[in-house]
């Protein structure tokens, strides 16, 4: 079972480096860690099972979060009062987005950076994100508000940047005023 000691920490330089395609078959490595990952997932939105297990809550991971520089992460989607959707995507690219931007109010948070962090990060409000599932099936998934914004924050760290990094540090609430929050 994956903790939160296995989550490399802002600090670590790993984070910002590029992860690589993975090919297919997957290893059962990577097939365990993908289950590992859902399983922490989904326990850490599950507020007594986060306590039990002292996890901080998390809706999504990517690979290189774990030290392992490949392009893949999952999340975890609570849509209703504990039902949850699974995204697992192998070599996922942002393949459209829709021209409204916007922001979490609250600020965003990541299993890597462990403090409160104050500032906007402007993301696109739908995106359309195709790659593979753990078989080398294409997927194609389009996905609108808070999900979007998870499969944003989690490309990125495909691509070795961090949320932290999208903030100004001189004007953190930068055009505020031209996004949408949610």
């Amino acid at each position: 079972m994956l903790k939160m000691k296995d989550i490399l920490d802002e600090k670590d330089k790993r984070l910002h480096e590029v992860s690589k395609d993975v090919t297919f078959p997957i290893s059962d490595e990577d097939k365990k860690l993908v289950k590992d990952m859902i399983e922490f997932l989904t326990d850490s939105q599950i507020e007594e099972l986060a306590e039990k297990y002292d996890l901080r809550p998390g809706m999504g991971l990517a690979a290189i979060q774990l030290g392992i520089p490949k392009r893949f992460f999952v999340v975890v989607h609570e849509y209703d009062e504990g039902q949850f959707d699974n995204y697992v995507i192998f070599n996922p690219k942002l393949v459209s987005n829709s021209e409204e931007i916007i922001y979490v109010g609250d600020g965003e948070g990541c299993l890597s950076v462990n403090r409160e962090v104050a500032g906007i990060v402007p993301r696109y409000a739908r995106v359309t994100v195709e790659g593979y599932d753990e078989n080398g099936n294409q997927i194609r998934i389009r996905a609108r508000e808070e999900l979007a914004i998870a499969f944003q924050h989690e490309l990125d760290h495909l691509d070795g940047i961090l949320f932290t990094d999208k903030i100004d540090p001189k004007d953190p609430y930068k055009n505020k005023n031209l996004y949408r929050e949610i």
